[in-house]
């Protein structure tokens, strides 16, 4: 019988890196997928020490045009299917999208979005094949307009969208699909992003852990959305009642103090 395998990219740190650990704790056999590989082994250590299955590792730079052929490849060589697919990678820039480097906010809707459609849809039909699960990791930021953020804000509100209509398609099929849209959570991102966490991100904070945790049962679950911890819970409540106006002149004011 041909093993079945659970892909999490952007596995090298994170929330990606608490995802793999969840998973293989849980006896799922993980394909780990990042570009450093000194993070990946030590991570595959790390699972195997802890008694989880030895996980495959394949060091790959999700920017490249041919980095989901790469990973197709691999997987063909190494003679796994692929029974679960976690969109983790993804990155963000803070700052006026006219000020931003063009082609940097370019390849952020290409890792956010293309990469993370390639991957849901090249593995569909082994997905539908053994019943198996789509997790991808969008944002709170998918229900809110994103000034000083605003492809990275958009690229999360494409995810959501797609997660959803992908679950329409591929749940009759017996395919779990689940978006996880945590909101600030302590990790490398807010570096690379380029802001300092503010108010706003201590009340709605979860750690990358407990992030991991609820989407992996919410996965299990068959739960459409996780939006994990109770501030985040209530955000999509609350814009049910507030103007689109008012709710992104709020979004401009809680940016304008980052940084």
């Amino acid at each position: 019988m041909t093993e079945r395998v659970t892909l999490i990219t952007g596995a090298s740190s994170g929330i990606g890196a608490e995802l793999a650990r969840i998973f293989a704790m849980h006896g799922n056999r993980i394909v780990l997928v990042a570009r450093r590989s000194d993070r990946l082994r030590q991570l595959s250590d790390e699972i195997v020490a802890a008694g989880g299955p030895k996980p495959f590792v394949i060091t790959c730079d999700l920017h490249q045009p041919d980095a989901c052929d790469l990973i197709a490849a691999t997987l063909a060589k190494m003679g796994v299917e692929v029974e679960t697919v976690v969109n983790n990678a993804g990155f963000g820039l803070f700052g006026e999208a006219m000020e931003l480097d063009r082609h940097q906010q370019l390849a952020m809707v290409d890792l956010n979005v293309r990469v993370l459609t390639d991957l849901s849809l090249r593995f569909a039909e082994s997905l539908v094949r053994h019943r198996g699960g789509i997790l991808n990791v969008a944002s709170i930021s998918a229900f809110l307009p994103g000034p000083r953020m605003a492809v990275y804000y958009a690229t999360k509100a494409y995810v959501l969208s797609f997660t959803e209509a992908m679950r329409g398609e591929l749940g009759p099929k017996g395919v779990r699909v689940t978006a996880l849209c945590p909101g600030p959570v302590p990790t490398e991102f807010q570096g690379r992003a380029g802001f300092s966490p503010g108010f706003d991100s201590a009340v709605l904070n979860v750690s990358a852990a407990a992030v991991a945790r609820a989407g992996y049962r919410g996965l299990i679950a068959n739960k459409r959305l996780i939006l994990p911890g109770v501030g985040v819970r209530m955000i999509p409540f609350l814009l049910r009642f507030a103007p689109r106006s008012l709710v992104l002149a709020s979004v401009s004011k809680v940016q304008r103090k980052r940084g």
